[in-house]
């Protein structure tokens, strides 16, 4: 549902690269701004084709894909979305992996065709706040890294666009955010993962995360987004994704849980962030009418 002209009210739009990247990523802050009346948009740039699924379900990319998409209509109604967006790029692998050079992946993509892609959903959804990956994707996932880039483009864009065009503020993208984690815990995790037997440079389901490198990888704390009052929106939103899961107390799922258990925290991107910023809210200082 996009808004007709001359209807102003909180716009939140989140840009990120999978089904399920919303739910596990930045989830709680999207169901808390949608409870409190703020349109939330989510742009999910590729369908998840070749997300590993459990082995006993044995589906092709198409039929992955249709799942994960339902999984994620599932999730935006538990987290109060105003409405998905899929641009339809096809889900890439991680580095190395031959889905990355697939024609219609999203890693093999020309950036600033995304970027188009973005921006013109932008330009039509019109929100103060934007939310997409950090620089690195969270783990160097080529899609999150690929989303990124067009994301930031797109706003960048769309704002000296309409800055041109001195169009009323409150109509403009005001803010930029790069959703990330601390990385205090993930550097208890790597000191101590190898007292069990296991490489933090080969983790997860397909040992293609290295926890070593990215750990190494910082990125400051502008803002801490306290969502435990919509924390069950969160949860069955995550639980939407049951082909992402595993078990919940274990893997890869159970270690992102974790993470993200605490306040969602995000870096500000736009406009540039003082020294010692620390947000609460990520709509302060925005003008919306």
């Amino acid at each position: 549902m996009i808004k007709p002209r001359g209807a102003v009210m909180r716009s939140l739009l989140a840009v990120l690269a999978h089904p399920d990247d919303e739910s596990f990523g930045p989830g709680g802050t999207l169901a808390l701004y949608a409870q409190e009346g703020v349109e939330v948009h989510l742009i999910c740039a590729t369908r998840g084709d070749v997300g590993a699924i459990p082995p006993e379900m044995q589906l092709n990319a198409e039929e992955t894909a249709h799942m994960r998409l339902d999984e994620l209509r599932c999730a935006a109604a538990q987290l109060g979305l105003t409405e998905v967006h899929i641009l339809g790029y096809r889900d890439s692998g991680m580095p190395g992996s031959s889905d990355n050079n697939h024609p219609e992946a999203l890693a093999a993509a020309p950036v600033a065709e995304v970027a188009e892609k973005v921006a013109g959903l932008m330009r039509q959804i019109r929100p103060q706040v934007v939310i997409t990956h950090d620089p690195i994707g969270g783990y160097r996932h080529p899609d999150h890294i690929a989303i990124h880039r067009a994301a930031v483009d797109a706003f960048n864009s769309v704002r000296e666009e309409m800055e041109g065009a001195s169009a009323p503020l409150y109509s403009r993208p005001q803010k930029l955010y790069y959703h990330t984690f601390p990385r205090r815990f993930l550097r208890f995790m790597v000191r101590l993962l190898p007292i069990f037997g296991k490489n933090p440079r080969k983790f997860g389901r397909n040992e293609d995360i290295d926890l070593l490198e990215i750990s190494r990888v910082d990125f400051p704390i502008h803002a801490r987004i306290d969502f435990r009052r919509v924390a069950e929106h969160k949860e069955k939103a995550s639980a939407c994704h049951q082909s992402q899961q595993g078990p919940s107390s274990g893997g890869l799922f159970g270690v992102i849980m974790r993470l993200f258990s605490g306040p969602e925290t995000f870096t500000r991107a736009y406009p540039p962030a003082p020294a010692k910023l620390r947000e609460q809210d990520l709509f302060d200082g925005v003008v919306s009418d």
